[in-house]
């Protein structure tokens, strides 16, 4: 994984990631420059470039929250952050999947900003802090699908396989 660029409290909602007034905007290429917009500072660090990717993103409880809006997931996917966090509201979770955002749950993970992230086995581990953190595995199929890229990038490796083979 990587530093840790950002650290948001509990119940963060689509609309705090991704705001309503946005939602015209919907291609996966144009949604980042929207990421979390009602917060000037985090969004000017993000469309300055000066995050780079690879980054972790530190949440807390239900995380993603709020309305099944997909913009929320790729507009944080357009910066290739990964998302660590305590838990993941069941929705977000799924679009994550579908589009491929590395997105890890960990109960009780705590960062600053700054901290080295990485996972090591089961566990998130916070280098600078020397603390650690049980892993929610995903199942194997889902995270498949995030490794894949997403959901269409797998069905379309799973149909290059099995043309290959036949």
């Amino acid at each position: 994984m990587g530093k840790v660029a950002f650290v948001v409290g509990d119940d963060v909602s689509t609309d705090v990631i991704y705001p309503g007034r946005y939602m015209a905007t919907v291609l996966p290429t144009e949604t980042p420059q929207f990421a979390f917009a009602n917060d000037p500072a985090l969004n000017a660090k993000l469309n300055a470039k000066e995050v780079p990717p690879g980054s972790v993103l530190v949440g807390g409880k239900n995380f993603g929250c709020g309305s099944s809006r997909e913009q929320a997931v790729s507009c944080l996917k357009g910066w290739e952050l990964t998302i660590v966090a305590s838990d993941v509201a069941r929705i977000f979770l799924q679009n994550s999947i579908n589009l491929g955002l590395n997105i890890i749950t960990a109960p009780g993970v705590e960062a600053s900003i700054g901290d080295e992230v990485v996972v090591e086995g089961k566990k998130v581990v916070n280098r600078t802090t020397g603390k650690s953190w049980d892993v929610v595995p995903l199942p194997p199929a889902r995270q498949a699908i995030i490794d894949a890229g997403g959901l269409i990038a797998c069905t379309r490796k799973k149909m290059l396989e099995a043309r290959a083979k036949g």
